[in-house]
């Protein structure tokens, strides 16, 4: 049945004052919510690299629509471009929907009460009348074909700028990141909160059934918890020499064995599991600051070099008493060596790398255990260089921090290719009351030296996030005097990748 033109014209008209209502409404909510609005992009997966642009862009390219919309003339090319941007629009629902890393929170205005699979059919639904509009709409194209022609090619060109976009900011967000972070709405989930009442414990290691945990003011104390933290057990670590001059000793546990070492004195002693009993394996000259256990005959260490106090990562041999391997070129000085160099040593035994982690600039290092290294890979924050003064107190032969400085990575934690990072510095878009109840924690791909992704820690009892460590889908942190279990989703997960051992 053939429809007369007045019918054509009531319908065109019609049309055109839906999309003049919802571009106006929508147009006008992201206007009068800006800085919402272009915090919400600041945290899509697709569009946060392009964050500053589109927030304006968008209600400038729908209040032109509304305008020219109602102006008879030039309502042919409206309706075109009205088709163009709700078919963009509806592309960016549907990448987010299948094709996104994750899915982050929904939009707001008009749309708030929908959920994103509700909001695209809602653009589905409007792509179709912008369609019946443009085919009824009077025009010098008005052969079939030809309208078949300006269709087509407008949604190829709509759906080709979303997928150029999406590309372009996942290569920018993992690879040249401004600084944006990607937060999904819930990368991990809270299991249990178990209250230590001491703030003096520390990670020691974890394994698949318990989590050990070591203690500043009694330091041959093992504290074992497991891993539904539960039932806590502890156990007195009987050293075979006890003549030493020790000043402050730290514990490592990597299964069956357990190591415990004084860098000042300097020693490692190492044990079993079994029976927390441990022999002196390695004393010397060389003092150190930090020891991880590589495998079970040696370990990664960061000492001081004599003379200038300068750090230098270095590997021990705990079966031979041979001088410490050094390797004098991984840590990199920009100040003087010492403070600026300050940072975590990790090792990763699912992909037999070492790892250290700059905390006063975005850099971390990846050694395999002869010091070879693999890369340079960097945080997605901007600071490269350290931000420290530091002050000479001549009569106390001391050197110390003249000012506060600023701290860029706190604490850390790697399992398999992940890095964890317990940031310092916020990311552009993000609230600022919310870091003042909440830590933030990103992760890094080491095999691709890329970032993934971020989520939140939140303050127990006003008291910060102080340590973390990782194992298998378990994340646990050390917030004050709480011990906090947390359940890692796939969206982590999916990511481990080992690698063979090298």
């Amino acid at each position: 049945m053939k429809i007369s033109e007045k019918i054509k014209s009531a319908i065109v008209n019609l049309i055109s004052w839906l999309f003049i209502l919802l571009f106006t409404y929508a147009a006008t909510n992201k206007v009068l919510d800006y800085q919402n609005f272009k915090q919400q992009l600041g945290q899509s997966p697709l569009l946060s690299s392009f964050a500053d642009q589109v927030a304006w862009a968008v209600p400038l390219a729908e209040f032109l629509i509304v305008i020219y919309l109602v102006l008879p003339k030039f309502r042919y090319p409206a309706l075109v471009s009205t088709f163009v941007l709700m078919l963009m629009f509806t592309t960016y629902i549907y990448i987010i929907l299948n094709h996104s890393v994750f899915v982050p929170c929904s939009c707001g205005g008009i749309l708030e009460k929908m959920d994103w699979h509700e909001h695209l059919i809602f653009n589905i639904g409007f792509v179709f009348l912008a369609l019946i509009g443009i085919w009824l709409q009077p025009t010098q194209y008005s052969t079939t074909k030809k309208k078949l022609i300006v269709m087509s090619s407008s949604a190829l060109t709509g759906i080709s700028i979303v997928i150029a976009l999406f590309l372009i900011s996942e290569n920018i967000h993992s690879y040249h990141n401004k600084f944006v972070r990607r937060l999904s709405s819930a990368p991990v989930a809270k299991i249990k909160d178990y209250n230590l009442k001491l703030r003096s414990y520390y990670f020691a290691g974890a394994d698949d059934d318990q989590v050990y945990l070591g203690n500043t003011t009694s330091q041959l104390l093992m504290t074992v918890i497991d891993t539904a933290l539960n039932e806590t057990t502890t156990h007195d670590i009987t050293l075979d020499r006890i003549d030493l001059p020790f000043h402050s000793l730290t514990i490592r546990v990597s299964a069956p064995y357990f190591y415990i070492y004084d860098g000042m004195v300097p020693c490692i002693f190492r044990g079993k599991i079994s029976d927390w009993k441990a022999k002196l394996y390695k004393s010397g000259s060389e003092y150190f600051t930090f020891a991880e256990a590589i495998d079970s005959t040696s370990m990664a260490v960061r000492i001081q070099k004599r003379g200038s106090g300068e750090s230098v990562l270095g590997k021990v041999d705990l079966l031979f008493n041979e001088k410490t391997q050094l390797n004098q070129n991984l840590l990199q000085k920009q100040i003087d060596g010492l403070f600026d160099t300050d940072g975590s040593l990790m090792y990763s035994n699912g992909i037999n790398r070492i790892i250290y982690l700059y905390a006063y600039r975005n850099q971390f290092i990846v050694v395999d255990p002869q010091l070879n290294i693999d890369f340079r890979g960097n945080t997605i924050d901007t600071i490269a260089h350290s931000n420290i003064e530091l002050v000479d107190l001549e009569k106390r032969s001391e050197r110390k921090f003249a000012k506060r400085p600023l701290l860029v990575n706190k604490v850390a934690a790697v399992y398999d290719n992940l890095l964890f990072v317990n940031s310092n510095i916020p990311g552009r878009y993000e609230s600022l009351e919310m870091w003042k109840l909440a830590s933030i924690v990103d992760i890094y791909t080491i095999s691709s030296n890329s970032y993934l992704e971020s989520f939140y820690v939140y303050d127990v009892d006003k008291q910060k996030l102080r340590d973390i460590i990782v194992h298998g889908d378990k994340l646990y942190a050390l917030v004050g005097n709480h011990l906090i279990s947390y359940k890692l989703q796939p969206i982590i997960t999916a990511n481990y990748k080992k690698q063979s051992r090298s």
